[in-house]
């Protein structure tokens, strides 16, 4: 890893049954491009990818091996040519591997064929944003830093089926179904929240998404008792922001939960940016 880009972790799915100690459930933001990744070197798909946010790194390989390239288009480059998302790509010793800046979408995930020897924290190759003082936890990735994967035999070239591939846009429907503290709010906040088109903030991470906006004439009714929050999970604040809780955050939360993005539309959350839009559609259970 020359240059380790704006954020680059490793991660796989998660990190399931430790959330009644606070630990986040973490892995990839968006689950559906990292097992794509995966199938296309042959790989399952709890195996590690690397997760790139925003603007790519710069790696150098050393031997042979697959890997390929899924999620955002970052204009990949191996070797200073043009390389395509969504299949397998054959990797020679001193190759150089260049990801820019993406347009459309968040993440991109680079699966590499083989066993990766990475370290491991509660049965889980994930890197958690908020943890990084906690001692023996994966850690967003560095300059200079080694990545060992070893690979067995190559597999024959894949290609992933361009009509099932992800189409990223700069605005975006997300699917929710009503939370805990749906009932709590006056018919005026709930039309607005459904009615309204937020736009990302920078202020947004792998822990939450910050919308810009605020619910019509909210004010809370009581203070929240600290409860149980799960990514997807869409959080009203004092000031009436709504916020869309992801993969890093919190296992409880004090703020009213109004929504939760459906499980299938997780992926389109780990995909957006700041400065893109979203508008909520409320669906129920026999819907999905």
């Amino acid at each position: 890893m020359e240059k380790p880009g704006l954020y680059t972790s490793i991660q796989d799915l998660g990190r399931i049954g430790f959330q009644d100690a606070g630990i986040p459930f973490s892995g990839a933001m968006d689950k559906e491009s990292h097992k794509i990744a995966n199938e296309l070197v042959g790989n399952p798909h709890h195996y590690p990818t690397l997760e790139i946010t925003q603007i790519g790194p710069e790696i150098r390989f050393e031997g042979t091996g697959q890997i390929a390239l899924t999620g955002a288009d970052m204009a990949a480059e191996l070797n200073g040519k043009s390389i395509r998302r969504y299949e397998t790509i054959d990797i020679k010793n001193n190759d150089h591997l260049i990801l820019h800046q993406s347009r459309l979408g968040c993440r991109t995930y680079l699966a590499a064929r083989g066993q990766w020897q990475t370290e491991l924290w509660l049965n889980s190759h994930s890197a958690v944003s908020n943890l990084s003082s906690v001692e023996g936890i994966p850690k967003p990735l560095k300059a200079l830093q080694c990545i060992e994967v070893s690979t067995p035999n190559f597999i024959p070239q894949r290609l992933y089926p361009e009509h099932l591939r992800p189409v990223f846009s700069s605005c975006y429907v997300l699917r929710v179904v009503t939370g805990p503290e749906f009932e709590q709010f006056g018919i005026e906040q709930i039309q607005s929240f459904f009615e309204s088109v937020f736009t990302v903030s920078p202020d947004s991470n792998r822990m939450g998404y910050r919308l810009n906006g605020t619910l019509e004439n909210y004010s809370t009714l009581r203070e929240e008792i600290s409860s149980g929050i799960v990514p997807g999970t869409v959080q009203i604040t004092k000031s009436g922001q709504p916020i869309i809780l992801t993969a890093d955050a919190q296992t409880t939360g004090g703020y009213p939960r109004l929504a939760n993005v459906i499980e299938e539309d997780l992926s389109i959350v780990g995909q957006m940016k700041a400065g893109d839009e979203v508008k909520f559609m409320l669906v129920g259970l026999p819907d999905l």
